[in-house]
Formats: structure tokens, sequence, C-alpha cells
């Protein structure tokens, strides 16, 4: 038997917009992706069967195809023509459907971590063409860090990386729906767009103040009129000092960024007594992999 352990990060959107909508029905983005200490824990062990076996620390998680780790075992074993069985373990930290690609990350950790465990040697840029067959997150999910994200999701460019802060996550006690909140995008001729630019000079200045002044979501707009709860909680972070407050992804999670560890951490124990505003509160970093930082 053989067996290894991977780490599968949560992200957060510096900066969400959307150019439009493409004939195969996905929609052409511009986003800023940024990834969290925040991580599930991935555990894969080899077995002398022909079955994939999933557990998880979640009751209402899927254990079979309607599991993104299941799916990238799949996609793994398909691709690589190799045939073996899998017990794997998932002990999930990241909220589910909260706009923090936990679930796309899970796939790109099992991606990476059957890479390793069988050394099929497959370069990063070919585990990220398999990655997006899965989803238009994956492929970030692989590569980490600080990046421009293009495309469907699936076009990378690292940027320099986010200044050092502290980073609040809460996420309501809601439910969104990822393909939801994009059938009701309207984009028009007046829509306000984000300053993508923006964001991307400020991280080559290195500069949080204007990094924070120019981050915004793009689909907060359809988000926030169905959930005002994510105005409160924007509204409630700023009041306890943070530099900006803005929605993940399609939503629910809100994130703050805080200069100041420990405006962050009275910020963090307010939400935690204040249930209201979500059960699921986090303190954490920004991640980068090793190599990214050297």
């Amino acid at each position: 038997m053989k067996t290894t352990t991977v780490n599968a990060y949560a992200k957060i959107n510096l900066g969400l917009d959307v150019i439009r909508k493409r004939p195969d029905g996905y929609h052409d983005v511009c986003m800023i992706m940024q990834s969290l200490d925040l991580h599930d824990t991935i555990t894969i062990n080899t077995v002398p069967t022909n079955s994939i076996k999933i557990k998880t620390n979640l009751s209402y998680l899927p254990n079979d195809q309607g599991n993104l780790v299941y799916k990238a075992a799949a996609l793994f074993f398909e691709t690589t023509r190799i045939k073996d069985g899998l017990d794997i373990t998932l002990e999930k930290n990241i909220p589910v459907a909260a706009g923090l690609a936990g679930g796309s990350s899970d796939a790109a950790a099992t991606l990476k971590g059957l890479n390793e465990l069988y050394q099929t040697g497959i370069s990063l840029e070919d585990l990220k063409k398999l990655g997006v067959k899965i989803g238009a997150d994956v492929p970030y999910c692989l590569q980490l860090g600080t990046a421009l994200s293009e495309g469907i999701g699936e076009v990378l460019t690292p940027l320099p990386p986010i200044p050092e802060c502290t980073i609040l996550l809460v996420k309501p006690d809601i439910s969104v729906s990822t393909k939801y909140v994009y059938e009701n995008l309207r984009l028009t001729d007046s829509t306000v767009h984000p300053d993508i630019a923006g964001i991307q000079n400020a991280l080559e200045q290195n500069d949080l103040l204007s990094l924070t002044k120019n981050m915004d979501n793009l689909l907060q707009t359809v988000t926030i009129k169905d959930y005002p709860i994510i105005t409160d909680i924007k509204r409630k972070m700023l009041e306890l000092g943070a530099l900006t407050s803005l929605m993940s992804g399609s939503g629910p999670t809100v994130f703050g960024i805080y200069k100041n560890t420990d405006l962050a951490k009275k910020a963090f124990h307010y939400f935690k007594r204040h249930k209201n505003f979500g059960k699921q509160v986090f303190l954490t970093k920004p991640y980068w992999p090793e190599k990214l930082t050297k």
C-alpha cells in the first residue's frame, strides 16, 4: 500500500469581472485570485481493488461521482490507464458552496497527490489541462498563489503576491447557486466593471491600500439583491477596521482585508460571538507555494 497526504487551499477573488457570455454557455471572466492558508486535507491510500472509496468528516457530502475528488481520481486513472483502487479520506475545513473553490481545490489536490503517488511525471501544465475538464477553477487551484485568471478561468498569469495582511472570512448560513448568479447577471453598456488593471498595478507596487481601494466583484450585483446579509457583513467588517470587504466568487462568503492583526482578531471574535451573521468564521492569511516565494 502506498499513501500520501495533500492540502487543498481555499481561494478568494481580489477582483472579479465578467466580460461576456460565450456561445457555449460559459462566461469569459477576468479575475485576480489569491489562495489562502485555510485548507482541506486529503489522504490517499492505494488498495488492491478497482474501486474508489471516499470518506469525509461531513455526512452530507457525496462519496461517489458527485464528489469532485472522485471525479479527479477517475479522470487520472482514465488518462494514465492505471488500474488500481483508492481509499481517500477528505477532511473538510473550507466551507462548502461558499465561493472559496473548496471543491475545485479538492480536485486539484487529488490530481497533484496521485501524480506524486504514482510518480507519473505529468507536468503542471498538463495537470491544468486535465483539471479544466472537472471545473474552471481547478487549473488555478493547481497553480495557487496570486494570479490573473482569464478565459473561463483557465488562462493564468502569475502576479506579485498580495502585501502582508490578515484575512477574515464569514460565511452566512445561506446557499448560493453559482449557476443562478451567472444566469441572472445582466451585462449592458452601462455596467460598471471592476478595475482589474488597477488591482494588478497595486500588486506590482506592493501597495495594500491602493489594492483594497480597487477591489470589486461584479457578481455582488446579483447575489446581494437576494441576500442582504452579505451587505450587513461587509458593513460590519468595515466598522471593525477592515481596509475593504468583499464577497468572494458567487458568494456567499464575505472576506475582510486587515493590515492590523489585532483588529482582525477583535473582528474575528465579534463575528464568533454574533452568530446571526453566520456560524462559519475563519481568520487566515494569504498562501503561496514555496517555489513562488523564493
